[in-house]
């Protein structure tokens, strides 16, 4: 067995965990899929920050440019921003996945404001631990949030890749099936954006992103036992932070109604 394929063995319990989940059952109406989007849109938005620092990392971004150490995670980590932070549209058009996240809210009537307040703050120069502290964010996302940024910050490229590849795309489709199998046909026409970008998101990780992932990981790690452990260390976190984060969207729609 491979190093990834022994990852992989690793992570199922987790994933059949997550897969398992009784947050799913719970998006069986327009208010509930209404509250999950409000709180998720943290984790859409960070997974670029995720992404942009593999690429920071390995693609030549500084002026006055140099040749990229490692040529195929470069290629690999430019083809997968590509996809995510300028994809198609079902509009003719191009938008980041952030970006068809938030117009998905709006087309279904989701709250917008706090990531709309959160985005407006950064841009604005304020810290983002700041905001974060801020009560902008719902607490359950903020957590996720601030793991997601203390991965980033250890500066760890195989500790960064592990969490994009095992926490994200190789995650997600599975996840997303979950959610597209909750959605009516009664509710189809106020989420027909929200089903297009699970779908893409599901087609894109399933069939191209994911096996670039797996590609960049080994790019990354090559035969050296020690940075295995550290991708597998990272990859059993991101998955269990990932349930603290269903967790925590779920006791919010447990809330009794004031």
């Amino acid at each position: 067995m491979d190093r990834l394929a022994r990852i992989h063995a690793r992570l199922n319990p987790l994933r059949i965990k997550l897969l398992q989940h009784s947050i799913y059952a719970q998006l069986n109406g327009i208010n509930e899929l209404r509250t999950f989007m409000a709180h998720h849109i943290f984790a859409v938005w960070d997974f670029m920050s995720l992404l942009k620092e593999l690429q920071r990392q390995l693609c030549a971004v500084e002026v006055p440019w140099l040749p990229p150490s490692n040529s195929l995670g470069c290629r690999l980590v430019n083809e997968i921003v590509l996809g995510e932070e300028s994809d198609e549209n079902n509009r003719g058009g191009y938008d980041s996945h952030f970006e068809l996240y938030r117009k998905a809210m709006q087309k279904c009537g989701a709250e917008t404001q706090s990531v709309d307040d959160f985005i407006d703050r950064l841009r604005a120069g304020d810290s983002l631990q700041d905001v974060l502290q801020s009560g902008i964010v719902p607490l359950a996302a903020r957590g996720f949030v601030e793991h997601t940024f203390a991965v980033i910050e250890t500066g760890d490229l195989c500790t960064i890749a592990a969490t994009f590849l095992f926490g994200r795309e190789h995650l997600l489709p599975d996840l997303f099936q979950q959610i597209v199998d909750r959605i009516n046909e009664n509710m189809s026409e106020e989420l027909d954006e929200f089903l297009y970008y699970l779908h893409r998101h599901i087609e894109l990780d399933r069939d191209e992103h994911g096996p670039m992932a797996e590609n960049l990981m080994a790019s990354i790690c090559g035969s050296d036992d020690s940075k295995w452990q550290k991708a597998e260390d990272a990859a059993i976190e991101a998955l269990r932070k990932r349930n603290a984060l269903w967790d925590g969207v779920l006791d919010f729609l447990d809330k009794p109604k004031q």
